[in-house]
């Protein structure tokens, strides 16, 4: 019997058959890649359309930004044409962008290897969900050939079924196509975790990447049916003329609120959820630190999850609900810090006397701690009734929303992407370039909406096309701001490019990681392991070795007992 050499790095990935195959030449043509059931590749096209998705949003956002540089026309005479924009910025950046970006994209290609797996448990539905998803993309492309839609992202009756342009039955659709998409990638994930985990790793000896993607599922398989029902009735009320939210036909355009934000608060949370599951990777591993409470991060993500059910009403304190459900929502909606306020505390505690490493990963997760705070403390005084008057559909709504899903969601995103970039593509990018980058956004991302809480403390509404000239400063520090963010954006997706043809070859485990994926070549091989891996404390970093000669780290799973113990057994068994 022998066990695995700790002597050489070279030894300790698992699932190497020789050290050019990997899951991206393992086959080649267009086809391979579009008949593909490997969810490394499927989690590669989510990628690359997200990212194409989110350009083609943050190009509107700019054009949005753009004009309001000065009150009245600067780029566009025509109110209905900025209403389009903010519009298409909103459904772009929420439905074929955050939303599917860590779970669709970033979820499928580490989960199964987090595990321990070679693919997730139903591959062929995954690969089902990415069509779904192209599928409602491109309805949602082709309601601009059918004169477009002005609705905003929350397509609020009566006016998404009765004075708006033609476009907004096929984007209504889109959107109802995605929500399966959504639906078949939460089901899928939930039965991975439950069914496909090795030996040794119990609930509590999961990373917490998977908890939060697990707690995600959940959320995205019990809520998104109900967006799916209030959609499918707005089709039906705009194409046959059928009363439900419309008032003149002897509907509630207030129950539409309801059915949305049942669905659309706990989408919020489908959002951030999966990021702070990438932040608690990102801390963890960047300081070199066990993380701190585990069990309180894990639990606090279901808790959300929970949570997320039962605060949609703290929408529609202005609607006409009962004063007593007020005060419910309102006292349900401080109690959601909580759980968000656990992860925060533990996080700071793990980065306390840890040997932190400011690289580009790192910095992306201190950005998003200091930019969830605010987002997280402002959503206070949306909560509060008596402020809630005074700010609702103002632009302190539209910086909240913004450091919360942009600032926070999407932050992680990109920190997340740069953490498992050289696992997934096989290459290091620019480490300086990316460190300058993240400066860009960071301080281009606090220009534009930090200046927005006084925009709308001040009375300025959203949405608006027009606006007096006492707001112009404050529109034209944030137009500004969001030119810099560009910049940084433009800049990441350059090194990242780059990387791609002329990167150093990354080493099987650059940063020093614990988990699984880690203890696999980069990039992974077609099936990840050659045999199911034995599991050891996924966040113990004292078994983790520097070797100068890979210019990597290397899991010493001699030093880790549980995993001396298993692989010893396993010998036994084979022998």
């Amino acid at each position: 019997m022998s066990t695995i050499s700790t002597a050489s790095p070279a030894a300790a990935p698992h699932g190497g058959h020789t050290a050019d195959e990997n899951y991206l030449n393992c086959s080649r043509g267009f086809l391979s890649w579009i008949l593909t059931l490997d969810h490394k590749r499927i989690g590669v096209m989510y990628t690359v359309s997200v990212l194409v998705s989110f350009l083609v949003g943050g190009i509107f956002a700019l054009l949005v930004r753009t004009e309001l540089l000065t009150p009245g026309p600067t780029i566009t005479d025509s109110a209905e044409t900025y209403n389009q924009w903010f519009t298409l910025h909103g459904a772009i950046m929420v439905f074929l962008v955050i939303i599917p970006s860590i779970p669709a994209a970033l979820g499928n290609f580490i989960l199964p290897i987090m595990l321990g797996a070679k693919d997730v448990a139903f591959p062929r539905l995954n690969l089902f969900s990415y069509y779904l998803w192209i599928a409602g993309a491109v309805l949602a492309v082709t309601s601009l050939l059918m004169g477009g839609f002005d609705t905003g992202w929350t397509f609020y009756t009566p006016y998404s079924t009765t004075t708006t342009a033609g476009g907004v039955i096929p984007v209504v659709v889109g959107v109802f196509i995605l929500g399966f998409s959504s639906i078949f990638t939460g089901m899928n994930f939930i039965v991975t975790i439950h069914k496909l985990r090795p030996p040794g790793m119990t609930w509590f000896r999961m990373p917490l990447f998977l908890w939060a993607l697990y707690a995600t599922a959940l959320m995205q398989v019990l809520a998104t049916p109900v967006l799916a029902i209030t959609l499918a009735l707005l089709v039906v009320e705009r194409s046959l003329n059928i009363g439900i939210f419309n008032p003149d036909m002897g509907g509630d355009p207030v129950l539409f609120q309801h059915f949305f934000w049942f669905y659309s608060h706990p989408a919020v949370y489908i959002m951030i959820v999966p990021a702070m599951g990438i932040i608690s990777e990102l801390i963890a591993v960047h300081s070199h630190r066990h993380i701190f409470g585990y069990k309180f991060i894990a639990f606090s993500s279901i808790a959300i999850a929970m949570f997320s059910f039962l605060v949609w009403g703290h929408h529609m304190f202005l609607s006409g609900q009962s004063g007593l459900m007020n005060v419910m929502f309102s006292f349900i909606s401080f109690s959601v810090g909580i759980p968000s306020a656990v992860k925060i505390f533990n996080w700071l505690s793990t980065l306390y006397k840890g040997t932190i490493s400011l690289n580009t990963p790192m910095l992306y997760a201190l950005a998003f701690l200091f930019l969830f705070t605010i987002g997280g403390l402002t959503g206070m005084h949306l909560a509060t009734l008596s402020t809630d008057v005074h700010l609702h559909d103002t632009y302190f709504v539209v910086a909240h929303f913004h450091y919360v899903m942009m600032g926070s969601a999407l932050i992680a995103m990109v920190g997340g992407l740069h953490h498992w970039w050289p696992k997934i593509t096989g290459r290091m990018y620019d480490e300086k370039l990316g460190m300058i980058a993240c400066g860009f956004v960071f301080v281009g991302f606090n220009v534009t909406f930090f200046t927005q809480f006084m925009l709308g403390s001040q009375g300025m509404p959203r949405r608006y096309y027009d606006y007096a000239a006492e707001f112009q400063t404050y529109h034209v520090v944030s137009t500004i701001g969001s030119y810099i963010m560009a910049t940084g954006f433009f800049m990441t997706a350059g090194y990242l490019l780059h990387s791609l043809f002329h990167g150093r070859k990354a080493p099987a485990n650059p940063w020093g990681g614990r988990s699984l994926e880690w203890q696999c070549a980069s990039p992974p091989p077609h099936f990840n392991f050659d045999e199911t891996p034995a599991v050891g404390d996924c966040y113990d970093f004292s078994v983790v070795k520097w070797d100068p000669k890979q210019q990597g780290y290397y899991v010493d799973r001699s030093a880790d007992p549980e995993i001396a113990k298993a692989e010893a057994e396993r010998g036994h068994m084979h022998m």
